[in-house]
């Protein structure tokens, strides 16, 4: 996996830094095979300081603290996670109530794959981090639910996790400060359903991974009936480099409600898959061509997917749209999980759209109709025109669909799945057409035709 943390900016102008070098606060060590270690992070990167720095102060004053960084919830929704820390209920009994914060580290979203850096070369920054926002809770307690693929990086985080507690990081009477916390590891089985916070929660229960109708929502009601915070494994890694330097430096990172650094993922078409820490807003255009080094074919881009496979396309003449939640947003499509990839003007957008649909008809848990019935809808139609089967009418009916399924499922697998199919479908209409009429695929025809001059 190519990793890199920081490149000379050249003539671009990054959010906050002007053209300035910037800092890696997530990656820092990441190829270091020793770098995972508690000694390291200890030695190397301040580990552990921001834990000391937090338990000297009032929970609500850690929480301020992340409120004042701007820190948005970095799993896709891109929610204010001190905002969200709030929720967590304060005027409860201690004795009845157990309050449970859980890290999502499912990381099922294809085309996306920064998560999993943290877990292997700083899950002592993530360890920080929970324990951090235990303390800002007031929890007692915390899981990080790992994919079940995961089981080599379970095993390290469980080795972190019982370095932590020998050094008095984990378990009774955190250095001295008289509060008790914990930490245990959770595998899944591999369900991408199990990505949203409340089919997460089923799972860690034991129960099957189905999404719950809200209200009442986690903060109230969590694993096993408690109140419970959930935040995404890049969330809960930016806490303890924002203790350490102070939310205000936080927020002067990046674009204006879009604070901090951003790992992002890149892979596709291009010379150099890989990833690349940035301040957030930095422009799609220079992580696609400066740092990736445009496509591997030498060929025009085509289509670019932004934040994983749930986030509607873009096109070429969206790369100068700065990667924050904002830009993206205004763009018809999402920041999401990070994950940017890359496809040269050889592709069939047709097969795109079926690959996905396939993907998520067969992820679906099948809890809601509009989603369980419309996702396999999707996937017939878009098969029988890929295979030469199409009608003309089949377009519209696609068209007709995905306003049928988005937002009208209890979690956002459907969306997920109308969206980049309403996005493809928009954008590259005459592929469909050309597909139903010819039984072949345009792209590949004139992939052909530049070939044989």
């Amino acid at each position: 996996m190519r990793i890199r943390t920081k490149r000379d900016p050249q003539s671009y102008t990054f959010p906050g830094y002007g053209t300035e070098a910037f800092p890696s606060l997530l990656l820092r060590g990441a190829g270091d095979l020793d770098n995972w270690k508690i000694q390291a992070y200890e030695g190397r990167h301040e580990g552990y300081q921001a834990l000391r720095k937090a338990l000297a102060s009032a929970p609500a004053e850690v929480t301020e603290e992340v409120k004042r960084s701007g820190l948005r919830g970095r799993g896709g929704a891109g929610f204010p996670t001190g905002l969200k820390w709030t929720f967590m209920p304060k005027d409860t009994e201690e004795k009845k109530v157990t309050r449970y914060v859980v890290c999502n580290a499912d990381e099922g979203e294809p085309g996306t794959f920064k998560d999993r850096a943290i877990l292997e070369y700083n899950p002592h920054q993530l360890i920080e981090g929970m324990i951090i926002a235990g303390w800002a809770m007031q929890c007692r307690m915390g899981f990080i639910y790992v994919r079940g693929e995961f089981k080599w990086l379970v095993d390290k985080l469980d080795a972190a996790i019982q370095e932590a507690r020998e050094q008095g990081y984990l378990g009774k009477n955190i250095l001295g400060s008289g509060w008790d916390f914990d930490l245990l590891t959770y595998r899944g089985a591999g369900a991408y359903i199990c990505g949203e916070e409340t089919a997460l929660l089923n799972s860690l229960e034991g129960r099957r991974g189905e999404p719950r109708v809200k209200p009442p929502f986690p903060a109230q009601v969590g694993a096993y009936g408690q109140p419970t915070t959930v935040n995404n494994v890049e969330t809960f890694a930016c806490v303890p480099p924002i203790l350490r330097m102070g939310g205000a430096a936080f927020a002067g990172i990046g674009s204006p409600n879009n604070s901090g650094t951003r790992i992002f993922g890149i892979s596709g078409h291009v010379k150099r898959p890989g990833l690349y820490e940035l301040p957030m807003g930095t422009p799609l255009r220079f992580l696609v061509e400066e740092l990736a080094g445009g496509t591997s074919s030498g060929r025009p881009i085509k289509a670019i997917c932004p934040g994983g496979s749930s986030a509607p396309f873009l096109t070429a003449e969206d790369l100068d749209t700065p990667m924050d939640f904002d830009a993206m947003k205004a763009k018809g499509t999402m920041a999401g999980s990070g994950g940017v990839v890359v496809m040269d003007d050889s592709v069939c957008m047709v097969q795109v759209a079926l690959r996905l649909a396939h993907f998520y008809a067969h992820e679906s848990c099948g809890q809601c109709t509009p989603c369980r019935e419309g996702c396999n809808w999707m996937e017939m139609i878009l098969h029988r025109i890929e295979h030469g089967q199409g009608r003309m009418e089949d377009l519209d009916l696609l068209a007709s669909l995905t306003p049928r399924i988005n937002l009208r499922t209890l979690c956002p697998l459907g969306d997920a799945a109308a969206g980049p199919i309403e996005s493809i479908l928009k954008k590259w209409r005459p592929e469909f057409e050309h597909h139903v009429k010819t039984g072949h695929c345009l792209a590949q025809e004139s992939h052909l035709l530049v070939g044989a001059h």
